[in-house]
């Protein structure tokens, strides 16, 4: 996991690997210490190299929504593959996180 900050001021947390019960607790702690420390308005959690995400893993980023949003912060997603975005819209949490119902398809000629 690597955390940056964009130009606009947005914090941006890049996560990889799975999102489950092993390795929940840990990104937990830095998106809850990052809030609170940095107070971004804005975070985006990076999902593009996530590979793998359970119920622990949709927790967790509910979990980090809500942190931010008792901050005053937006908390959104960014780039989850097509399995990702299964999980999250069979769950409803689509428009919380701020993707579209559908996961956008790479453009093809």
């Amino acid at each position: 996991m690597t955390t940056r900050r964009q130009a606009d001021g947005a914090l941006v947390v890049e996560v990889r690997g799975s999102l489950d019960a092993a390795t929940v607790d840990g990104l937990r702690g830095v998106l809850l210490e990052t809030l609170q420390r940095d107070r971004p308005r804005l975070m985006i959690v990076d999902l593009t190299f996530v590979t793998f995400m359970d119920s622990m893993g949709i927790g967790m980023l509910v979990a980090g929504y809500e942190a931010a949003r008792d901050l005053g912060a937006r908390f959104v997603l960014r780039n989850p593959n097509e399995f990702v975005h299964r999980q999250l819209r069979i769950t409803g949490l689509t428009g919380l996180f701020g993707l579209p119902a559908e996961p956008v398809q790479p453009y093809r000629i």
